[in-house]
């Protein structure tokens, strides 16, 4: 594990933390609030950690998490080409 790794792991920890603990403050709002988007925070604290060299070369958190949904329909996306084959691997044994 890299030290930027080590480091995302940790904010990703602490705002975690300050996620589930904020429910429980009862400070009084002090003027609009603005809505919090959990994925642009980590994306803005991926940023500041990441140096400008290898800023390219790592996606962002965003990213990681589009990509992650993309990959829970792959099993649906392969449907049609298992079902051509049922019938061969039903002669090839298991």
């Amino acid at each position: 594990m890299t030290t930027a790794q080590r480091l995302l792991a940790a904010v990703a920890l602490a705002a975690g933390a300050t996620a589930l603990a904020a429910p429980v403050a009862s400070a009084a709002p002090l003027g609009p609030i603005e809505p919090l988007s959990v994925t642009d925070e980590l994306d803005a604290l991926a940023a500041d950690s990441v140096g400008p060299e290898h800023s390219k070369a790592v996606p962002a958190p965003s990213e990681q998490l589009a990509g992650l949904n993309r990959l829970a329909g792959v099993p649906h996306d392969l449907d049609p080409l298992t079902g051509q084959l049922a019938p061969v691997t039903g002669l090839l044994g298991a």
